[in-house]
């Protein structure tokens, strides 16, 4: 097995988990092990890992700011779609799992590496998203998964490894974690030990990113987000970088204790598991989309993505964003979002985001059509017919029972 591996390229946090993964592919597989850091937004300083993986011996090392590519590539097109899974999540980590491995298969191709490695566990759903597209973008790289492999199996065995091989543990990471937490620009994620039990309500100190909706102001805020083609460009008309506007929502949506979300769901490999979410500013986006789509949208164009929204959410759940399923359902979106362009207006209150005002240059509202006076351009009469027509169907159904 030492001598199948030349060179691996590793997703590397500089954590407990990473760090430990590092050296045990040097051991296990003799090979050159590269590291790659990508910062998403996570609020970590990353440096860190930088200087970790020197320390261990690491010769190439790569840290990448991927912020805007993250929120510009994958985050806005994803929520062109509003896309929830199972009715609720909005997916931050599902959607940042693609572009981790993306960059690792593109880096392996420039080093010169046969492999790639992660740090998923055997459980969950991260490692069908790893892999899944590194065999989508490089089908014949080789994968390793060391949580499927060794015998590192509790939290007590990695930290001996790590004392056995000096590798330096941070002092938090001694004892038992109360949960294991996932960020990026988009949300920040908590599950595990203290959140394992659905009955039990999270603490306080389980939230990372929001304010809890009962200690947010007793004044709302009203908030002005601009669209074009779908696309979120600016807030309160200043317009901003991707990146720099999920940002801002975030900020937004902090303040006012919006995003939280308690979820047991469905993970691809068959259990069910507890998670505890916080999305502030996809939060705030998502209402707002859905606003400016209320009013340049058509009917039936609008109802027919929210059938097709369920499956585009659970093939990026399920790892599956370089498939030619989600790509041909992307186009679809895409088209319908021409007309999408204008502003939604919102007011941010203790925990809740409502829609109070949108605007378009395409709007497809007509005052004339729906007002309560007098108008000149629907006959009411013709509803009559209308009726019966999709009355008949009923009407010959009851007869023919009798």
């Amino acid at each position: 097995m030492a001598r199948e591996v030349k060179k691996v390229v590793l997703a590397y946090s500089g954590g407990l988990d990473t760090s430990v993964i590092l050296k045990w592919l040097t051991v296990a597989y003799g090979c050159e092990v590269v590291t790659f850091t990508a910062d998403l937004g996570q609020g970590e300083e990353l440096e860190p890992a930088r200087r970790k993986a020197e320390l261990m011996g690491v010769k190439q090392i790569f840290v990448e700011d991927l912020r805007e590519t993250f929120v510009r590539d994958f985050v806005i097109p994803m929520f062109r779609a509003n896309a929830l899974y199972e009715g609720q999540y909005l997916l931050g980590t599902s959607i940042a799992r693609p572009l981790i491995a993306q960059r690792q298969i593109e880096i392996a191709r420039q080093v010169g590496a046969d492999a790639v490695a992660h740090g998923a566990t055997g459980k969950g759903n991260d490692q069908v998203r790893f892999e899944l597209t590194y065999y989508a973008l490089e089908p014949g790289i080789k994968v390793i998964a060391p949580w499927r492999e060794w015998d590192l199996t509790s939290r007590t065995k990695l930290i001996e490894f790590a004392e056995r091989h000096q590798i330096p543990i941070a002092k938090d990471k001694r004892g038992e974690a109360p949960f294991s937490v996932d960020a990026n620009l988009l949300h920040s994620s908590s599950e595990g030990k203290a959140l394992e039990d659905p009955w039990h309500e999270p603490e306080e100190f389980v939230y990372q990113r929001t304010i809890s909706p009962e200690a947010a102001p007793d004044k709302p805020t009203t908030v002005e987000i601009e669209f074009e083609r779908g696309d979120a460009v600016a807030i309160d008309g200043a317009r901003l970088s991707p990146a720099k506007l999920l940002t801002r929502l975030n900020e937004l949506g902090a303040a006012n204790g919006i995003g939280r979300l308690d979820l047991v769901e469905n993970r691809f490999v068959g259990m069910k598991s507890r998670g505890v979410y916080e999305t502030p500013g996809g939060t705030i986006l998502h209402a707002a989309h859905r606003g400016i789509e209320s009013i340049c949208l058509d009917r039936g164009a609008a109802h027919l993505k929210d059938e097709l929204m369920p499956r585009y959410a659970e093939l990026i759940y399920n790892g599956f964003w370089f498939s030619p399923e989600r790509a041909m359902l992307q186009a679809l979106i895409d088209k319908s979002q021409e007309s999408c362009t204008g502003t939604v207006r919102c007011k941010l209150y203790k925990g809740g985001v409502r829609v109070v005002g949108r605007k378009s240059p395409h709007s497809l509202y007509s005052l004339a059509h729906v007002t309560f006076e007098e108008d000149s351009v629907y006959d009411q009469r013709d509803a009559a017919g209308f009726i019966k027509l999709n009355a008949l169907r009923l009407r010959l159904l009851k007869r023919g029972g009798r």
